[in-house]
């Protein structure tokens, strides 16, 4: 999936629900989640997929609770009528996509401005992030999209006492322009004389005007820049607002902050306990001649901790804070969400716990403690990284008592021990078996039962396979399900009720994922079902030969991702095309589908991080035709040291291992396209993804058959 895709908040609305206990079930493990209940559709027929011939494992018993709220019930489609077809389609009559409904804002406005008036505040930001820089969101965190009605993932919103403004980028201004109402001006970011948010907010502030923000869903870095930017205009400067004023208004309807149970991932996933982790860190922390390092992402503090949970859709992570400093660490958290196990083990790790909102009182002592050890030539400092609010700056004393820097539990949680990245091969055979068992029958359906499948039907039934494999837990992100112009889309998403038929005759995308308890996956094939147009088999050709050459790419230890990007896209360079996106992004290990620091591509970061031994990345290339077609090609790949004839500068040289096992679409690859050496890689690769198969479809000729006309030898 390339990075930058959205996940809106509707959907994720949606996702949390999905991730609730069902009516009727077992409550003791329950939390006290306020969303609205999901409601699945009736299903009309089911169509029984075979199931892998490997015997079943079961699961470690603490994981029932876990898993009985994190895993997405399957919704069965209701079906449309359509002459000669199988219908297998959701149902559409009355329907109307979420992307499309305006929600009213002006009593909501009226509202805000009230009470914006009461606290002094002029301006009013309203940023699109949590508490923690999360990619995806709690339903509670949604305050951008319940204020304005927005629902993409990524804008802000700027309220002043008589306008508002919602700032988005390129792929939601069609989006916005449908949910806005005429409260509300768009800012087009990246349009020609067009401002951004924070020039908007800066020109709105002039003649002395109190801008103010929740500090805690901003980063230091970015208020600090507004703060300036304001004062420049005329304004009076950036205010630290500790109420947040659209919960204000938002009041009792909004949603409940997740509170779901936490489970412990065991040394045979995590491959490294957490005592070791802390000792390791606590070296970075001495190198640095830190006070101490306090950690806010989310992600970082499961992998540190070695817990996971449930709090944030599609993301097995936990509302929570960390302190670690030379003698201490401690887990800020509601402790009602950790089992005996978890608690015991962290005692085991020397690791305390105190409630999720002590980090902020505990912080004034800290900075007292710092600030006696505090001299000029050996200034005590607190770290936190770069992506943390402006909120727990302030706490811990600013400037003078914190440094930000890129968080070295990030850099360790990207190199994957050989615990989690055996982990990652393995998931991946699984994960293969049910992509592969998905394709044979989405073709067998369309082609020869001539059935009527939409695209969100199609994800339904993909999940369907997935839920069969060993260790499944969920989904990784919203699985993008796309057919023809919709493919040309890059982050597209069908809605329910308002998506497309997939039409056998065109190229269909699929671009989806899942979290197992041993890895994380994300895998994007682009099909054809029947005869593919010349220019449909050269642009795909060209993707292929771009991921090849990546995947094949040989570099010296110290090379960067924004250093190879251009390997991917060379071969659609020569034909003067290209895509708008990354070529890769970090995956985590039963974590975030996208993890930093790492990536392949042309953002800035990717240029200051080089890639290391033990990294997993994703290799996705693509080219997408507007209105017509889209292509993308995606496998995720281990960094390893590969042995060469020289060693240049004493210096270690790095390749790709690719670990997803799903064939190409032979009907799209145009074999004269291909050199010799292209050839004999994707015959290796084929073989390599028979091997892995071999135990799953002994008893589905299908799928067998499926599988042995994709790998045949070039």
């Amino acid at each position: 999936m390339p990075v930058g895709h959205p996940t809106s908040t509707a959907r994720l609305l949606r996702a949390a629900n999905r991730f609730r206990l069902p009516r009727g079930a077992d409550s003791s493990y329950a939390g006290q989640s306020h969303c609205p209940a999901h409601v699945p559709l009736r299903p009309v027929f089911d169509i029984k997929a075979p199931r892998p011939s490997s015997p079943a494992v079961p699961l470690p018993r603490n994981l029932f609770p876990f898993l009985s709220r994190f895993s997405s019930q399957h919704l069965s489609s209701a079906a449309v009528s359509r002459p000669n077809r199988a219908s297998y389609t959701t149902q559409t009559t009355g329907a109307t996509s979420s992307e499309e409904m305006t929600v009213h804002t002006t009593e909501r406005l009226r509202a805000l401005r009230s009470v914006m008036k009461e606290k002094g505040i002029d301006i009013y930001v309203v940023p699109s992030e949590d508490s923690h820089a999360s990619e995806y969101i709690d339903a509670c965190d949604a305050r951008r999209a319940f204020i304005s009605g927005f629902t993409g993932s990524a804008g802000t919103a700027v309220v002043t006492l008589e306008k508002a403004a919602l700032a988005t980028d390129g792929r939601y201004f069609n989006q916005a322009g449908k949910q806005l109402d005429e409260n509300w001006e768009l800012l087009k970011t990246g349009m020609q004389d067009v401002p951004t948010w924070q020039e908007w907010t800066s020109q709105q502030a002039a003649g002395g005007k109190v801008v103010g923000v929740d500090p805690t869903l901003i980063s230091s870095t970015v208020a600090e820049k507004l703060d300036e930017s304001i004062k420049r205009a005329g304004g009076a400067g950036l205010k630290a607002v500790t109420e947040n004023l659209v919960d204000i208004v938002w009041g009792d309807a909004r949603p409940k902050r997740s509170n779901n149970p936490i489970f412990l991932l065991p040394l045979k996933y995590s491959g490294k306990d957490s005592a070791s982790k802390i000792a390791d860190l606590r070296k970075e922390l001495e190198k640095k001649k830190a006070a101490g390092i306090v950690l806010s992402l989310l992600d970082e503090i499961a992998w540190l901790f070695n817990l996971r949970g449930s709090d944030i859709a599609y993301n097995p992570v936990f509302f929570s804070y960390a302190l670690v400093t030379a003698d201490s660490a401690i887990l800020y958290i509601d402790e009602s969400k950790l089992n005996d196990e978890c608690k015991s083990y962290l005692a085991q790790n020397k690791v305390s716990i105190k409630p999720y909102n002590a980090l902020f009182d505990d912080a004034k002592m800290l900075v007292k403690a710092a600030e006696a050890l505090w001299t000029e030539q050996s200034p005590k400092k607190f770290l936190i990284s770069t992506k943390a609010s402006w909120a727990l700056k302030l706490a811990l004393g600013g400037d003078k008592f914190v440094e930000e820097v890129r968080s070295p539990v990030g850099d360790a949680k990207a190199v994957k021990n050989e615990t989690e990245l055996e982990g990652m091969r393995q998931c991946h055979i699984r994960d293969g078996a049910a992509l592969i068992q998905f394709f044979a029958w989405l073709e067998d359906q369309l082609v020869n039962k001539k059935a009527v499948i939409d695209e969100v039907a199609a994800a339904d039934k993909l999940e369907e396979f997935r839920k069969k494999q060993k260790d499944f837990v969920a989904l990784s992100f919203d699985t993008i399900s796309a057919t023809g112009p919709n493919a040309a889309v890059i982050h597209y998403k069908p809605e329910r009720g308002s998506c497309a038929v997939i039409d056998p005759d065109a190229i269909y995308l699929c671009d989806s994922g899942a979290q197992y308890l041993d890895g994380t996956t994300d895998t994007t094939r682009t099909l054809h079902f029947t005869t593919p147009k010349p220019e449909e088999r050269k642009a795909y050709t060209l993707v292929l030969k771009g991921n090849i050459a990546l995947d094949t790419a040989v570099f010296p230890k110290g090379t960067t991702g924004y250093a190879i990007d251009a390997l991917a896209r060379q071969f659609l360079w020569k034909q003067g095309l290209d895509y708008r996106h990354g070529t890769g992004h970090g995956v985590g290990s039963f974590l975030n589908v996208h993890e930093g620091p790492i990536g392949i591509g042309t953002r800035k970061q990717y240029a200051d991080v080089p890639l290391a031994s033990g990294n997993v990345l994703s290799i996705e290339p693509g080219y997408y035709e507007d209105g017509s077609y889209g292509i993308r090609i995606e496998n995720l790949a281990i960094v390893r040291e590969v042995k060469t004839e020289h060693s240049f500068g004493d210096k270690p040289f790095l390749g790709f291992e690719h670990v997803t096992m799903v064939p190409y679409c032979r009907k799209l690859i145009d074999e004269s396209m291909l050199t010799a050496e292209e050839k004999a890689w994707l015959n290796k690769s084929n073989e390599q993804i028979r091997a892995a198969m071999e135990p799953y479809f002994k008893d589905d000729e299908l799928t067998r058959a499926w599988l042995e006309r994709e790998t045949q030898p070039f």
